[in-house]
């Protein structure tokens, strides 16, 4: 069983490799399209940032409110901004994640919103990366504790058409364990951004 120190750790990793894949993402790049159809990078860019912000802000907050993710204005690549969140994250985490952390008026545990996170943020860093050419290879561990989480979060009001999650791609059982997690989420592993 992983503990909160332990998804800290996956989340911070994967948060310092978002932080590089921004910071090599180029302004002529910002319309290009991602593996979410409705989102360009800059779309993706801000999304992501915005909602780490919110998170961040959530935790550090002693009524676990979190802020508004479209106040978000990305500097910049956003990079710096991804590498202060998860600084502020180190400095909160794991104590906050004992309390709740609330979206508006919707609470959650703040240990299972971190899982939540973690995963969350694995698929953003692959949709900025593959849409812009780049390498994404989350940490093995992390990737197998997000493949048990996930299918608790992945229900119908949440996954099929017009949905968070768009329907369930289908990977064989032997695919390496991030397609796994990839296709679980209603992303296509053999997506490729257009010539």
């Amino acid at each position: 069983m992983n503990t909160t120190q332990q998804t800290t750790d996956h989340l911070r990793a994967v948060l310092a490799d978002l932080a590089d894949v921004l910071d090599r993402i180029t302004p002529d790049q910002a319309t290009d399209p991602t593996p979410c159809a409705e989102w360009d990078v800059a779309t993706a860019r801000q999304h992501t940032l915005g909602w780490l912000t919110a998170f961040t802000d959530g935790y550090a907050a002693e009524d676990g409110l979190c802020s508004d993710p479209d106040a978000v204005t990305v500097e910049g690549t956003g990079a710096d901004q991804v590498r202060a969140c998860s600084a502020r994250l180190a400095e909160v985490l794991p104590a906050a994640a004992d309390g709740q952390l609330f979206i508006g008026e919707a609470g959650m545990p703040g240990g299972m919103a971190l899982s939540m996170i973690l995963w969350e943020y694995q698929m953003h860093g692959w949709d900025l990366a593959a849409a812009t050419g780049q390498i994404w290879s989350p940490d093995a561990a992390g990737v197998e504790e997000s493949l048990a989480f996930a299918p608790g979060m992945l229900t119908p009001d949440y996954q099929g058409e017009g949905m968070s999650f768009g329907p369930r791609v289908e990977v064989g059982p032997d695919a390496p364990a991030f397609d796994r997690l990839l296709g679980l989420s209603g992303r296509d592993p053999q997506w490729r951004r257009p010539a």
